[in-house]
């Protein structure tokens, strides 16, 4: 069964192989309300969010949910030498970089909760994988080329794990490298697969940010599988047993 919303102004879904049962159903509902929770206290968008309060400094108590995201943000910085910044070079606030990993992992422990072990969460094509879509059959997630949107790059293939990806081609030269307030443009996309939706997502802007060394810094912070894409459009990759089948 498939179910999809629109959450935080991007598609997502839930793919559920052979169940269409009364349990699937509620779990989907709760993974979804959990989405639309997230994005109601996070849109940087909306200025009456907990985080644009926040931002303005009208907020004196913060909520577990956002101490939890900003604790985040702040591992990421010490982890990438300041390079993961939640901090806009015009000073804003912007957790962007966190939130939708960190929403929709939550949204897949939902789901994992209540004893679905076999879906597929995409999160506007950041996804979250459990168990196989069929016995023996991992499932296979195919990376976009970055400059054009009809070929693939790569398949990766994942049981229980995330793939995160990050890039330019749809957004333009929207992240920055926090140690030095610029625009990241040594590479235009990254893609990276780990344990869980969360760590792959903020793994992916990291190796954006940092450029062509995030693939090593990636792998040595627990990446399964990088591939990144300099601007001349060599390919680098890493990520032993389960480095990629670049098509």
């Amino acid at each position: 069964m498939r179910h999809q919303q629109v959450v935080m102004g991007i598609p997502m879904s839930v793919d559920v192989p052979d169940r269409d049962d009364a349990a699937v159903r509620e779990a989907v509902t709760m993974a979804f309300a959990s989405l639309h929770a997230a994005d109601r206290r996070f849109s940087r968008f909306d200025p009456t969010s907990e985080v644009s309060r926040y931002a303005r400094g009208e907020v004196l108590v913060v909520s577990d949910e956002l101490r939890e995201v900003l604790a985040l943000a702040e591992r990421a910085a010490d982890e990438s030498g300041g390079a993961f910044s939640i901090r806009r070079p015009d000073g804003g606030l912007d957790t962007d970089g966190v939130v939708k990993g960190w929403a929709a992992q939550r949204a897949a422990d939902t789901l994992l909760g209540a004893g679905v072990d076999r879906f597929c969460l995409n999160a506007g094509g950041d996804v979250a994988l459990a168990g196989e879509p069929e016995p023996g059959r991992p499932w296979n997630v195919g990376v976009r080329h970055p400059d054009d949107p009809t070929r693939v790059l790569a398949v990766l293939e994942v049981r229980d794990g995330a793939v995160a990806t990050s890039g330019t081609y749809e957004r333009g030269a929207h992240i920055w490298d926090g140690r030095t307030g610029g625009a990241a443009a040594g590479l235009v996309a990254a893609t990276v697969v780990a344990n869980d939706l969360l760590r792959a997502d903020i793994m992916a802007t990291t190796v954006m940010a940092l450029g062509p060394d995030g693939v090593a810094w990636a792998a040595e912070h627990g990446a399964a599988a990088v591939v990144a894409v300099r601007p001349d459009g060599r390919i680098l990759n890493a990520g032993g047993a389960a480095v990629p089948q670049l098509v």
